[in-house]
């Protein structure tokens, strides 16, 4: 045992990003970015095996949440329902590996690159006004 302590999953996630980013050629986590990653995982459809695909969906994920970090200020955190995703402006959560898989499933109708170029627009939307009960 060499008393290390091991990587903390914010450690992790980051580290799977940082791979995708290098092996896909990337310059940055940013809008184009994603833009590829879209066409990569169009190309991946019909390649991936049930064997390959979840991790495959984490390590795409783990890119496409650190881009939502970068560009929009986003955080990693835990969502209501237990699973990792990313918060913004303390009122959206989206869970990126969902989203990778969705684009697998459903191809373009799902691009991840429509999302990430959809969040501006979700961000400035003013959050529903709850109405109360008439008393």
């Amino acid at each position: 045992m060499s008393g290390e302590t091991p990587p903390s999953p914010l450690d992790s996630i980051n580290a799977a990003a940082e791979q995708v980013r290098q092996q896909l050629k990337l310059k940055a986590f940013d809008a184009e970015g994603v833009a590829h990653l879209a066409n990569f995982i169009e190309a991946q459809r019909g390649a991936l095996g049930p064997a390959e695909r979840p991790g495959v969906i984490m390590a795409l994920g783990c890119f496409l949440g650190q881009c939502l970090v970068q560009v929009y200020r986003g955080e990693w955190g835990t969502g209501k329902d237990g699973t990792t995703g990313i918060g913004l402006a303390s009122r959206f959560f989206f869970n990126p590996f969902h989203l990778v898989d969705a684009q697998l499933n459903e191809g373009e109708s799902a691009s991840v690159a429509a999302f990430f170029a959809s969040v501006p627009q979700r961000l400035k939307t003013p959050p529903a006004v709850r109405k109360g009960w008439i008393s």
